[in-house]
């Protein structure tokens, strides 16, 4: 198969719902995972919107409203945090943190859904978060439905514990 007809069925592949990894899908084409990451790479630069999650590629998603929320929590505070996101209907983009060193330092999430927090959380538990950089303080950017769905996320964070105020920070 020829790399152009390869990356062809890479994109429509990624308009399913499901993430799917770099090593899947080189598995399904028998070449190396790096192969992939180039076509990624490749299909990126043509203008595809593809997101990297912790569970794999994926197109990016553009309903919704963009909105974001600064959070400060201890790292036993991360499922609470991201259930109270997706039970009221939003999607965790990413998390953001500023690092005195290096800058401004995001990591992909995507998650929409328990299962997802589900996955990452157990993925978790064999890395430190990002926040734990700062002291727990960092920044989620959202997609929302609605402005209804991003003020009950405000509530649910700020009912935790978990929204970054002046009191808390």
């Amino acid at each position: 198969m020829k790399a152009e007809e390869r990356r062809k069925i890479i994109a429509r592949t990624l308009t399913t719902e499901e993430p799917i990894s770099a090593t899947a899908l080189a598995g399904r084409f028998s070449v190396s995972r790096q192969i992939i990451v180039g076509d990624i790479a490749l299909l990126r630069a043509s203008g595809m919107d593809i997101v990297a999650t912790p569970r794999g590629y994926k197109l990016g998603e553009s309903a919704g409203l963009l909105r974001t929320v600064a959070c400060v929590h201890s790292a036993q505070e991360m499922e609470q945090e991201l259930l109270a996101i997706v039970d009221n209907g939003c999607t965790v983009i990413d998390v953001v943190v500023d690092h005195s060193l290096y800058g401004q330092m995001t990591g992909q999430l995507s998650l929409s859904s328990r299962y997802d927090v589900s996955q990452f959380v157990e993925k978790a538990k064999d890395a430190a978060p990002l926040s734990s950089l700062t002291d727990g303080v960092h920044i989620h950017n959202l997609r929302c439905p609605d402005e209804d769905a991003y003020r009950r996320v405000q509530a649910a964070l700020e009912a935790l514990g978990i929204l970054y105020t002046q009191g808390n920070g």
